[in-house]
């Protein structure tokens, strides 16, 4: 028989993190190394690290070679308008929106995953800085109500964020497109790297530059690089792409 002799103390936070998606875990993250007792709430199960049921499977252990049937696919009315591909290997990770209705007044695609590490499991993984450009429109054409901050001023916690999670692409130099703290890019295939050539050669004011992507192409902060497997959307045992399971919570942990 367990005795609290800790009594108010033992359940007693100084900060309470509601989701354990992207946003909750590196809040989690945050105030943990700030020094602060935290608890983070999820709705939906527990998915640690490595409990990703399919991340090893091939098309041919699954059921229907990976799709899923149409009388099956009604269960995601909203889920598969979201331009990701709903299957067997991943539909474990997807809400049955019978069973969680969706209310919209305009159609709004949006990807819902009850789960701990939340979307952080399904996100496309294209991370790009905003541009002064970008934090300058609306007060230029007039439009809404202008950002109260600049660039400058977000840049060192692009910095920050770039650093930890691990953002592989190629600094360009373009004033729209801000360069970061980046592991070195994916590499193009022999087309595209001529085409890239051309591209410099009749155009000196245009690039084509690799996807800014938070998928390590080198080993990062003790997670292993990706191998380029094209599994995703499955979870990554080698915690390759960013995630709550292998990033953000061992971090606050």
């Amino acid at each position: 028989m367990y005795f609290n002799s800790n009594g108010k103390d033992s359940v007693t936070y100084d900060a309470i993190v509601v989701g354990s998606g992207i946003s909750g875990g590196w809040a989690a993250k945050e105030l943990t190394e700030k020094g602060l007792k935290t608890l983070v709430l999820e709705r939906g199960r527990m998915v640690k690290h490595l409990d990703y049921p399919t991340a090893n499977s091939e098309v041919w252990d699954l059921p229907h070679r990976d799709r899923i049937p149409i009388a099956e696919m009604s269960k995601y009315p909203v889920q598969k308008r979201t331009g990701y591909t709903m299957a067997q290997s991943t539909k474990h990770w997807w809400v049955n929106d019978l069973e969680h209705p969706y209310s919209e007044v305009k159609r709004f695609d949006w990807i819902r995953g009850y789960h701990v590490g939340g979307r952080s499991l399904l996100w496309g993984r294209q991370s790009y800085r905003w541009s002064q450009m970008d934090f300058e429109a609306n007060a230029k054409e007039g439009v809404a109500v202008d950002w109260p901050i600049r660039y400058d001023e977000l840049a060192p916690w692009y910095d920050h964020v770039e650093s930890f999670v691990g953002i592989s692409g190629q600094n360009e130099g373009m004033a729209q497109l801000p360069d970061g703290k980046f592991l070195p890019p994916m590499e193009f295939n022999c087309v595209e790297e001529h085409m890239r050539g051309k591209i410099v050669e009749k155009y000196k004011d245009r690039r084509m530059t690799m996807g800014r992507a938070a998928n390590l192409t080198q080993p990062h902060n003790g997670r292993g690089k990706c191998e380029y497997r094209n599994r995703c959307m499955r979870g990554c045992p080698f915690g390759a792409y960013f995630l709550l399971q292998s990033s953000t919570l061992p971090a606050a942990d």
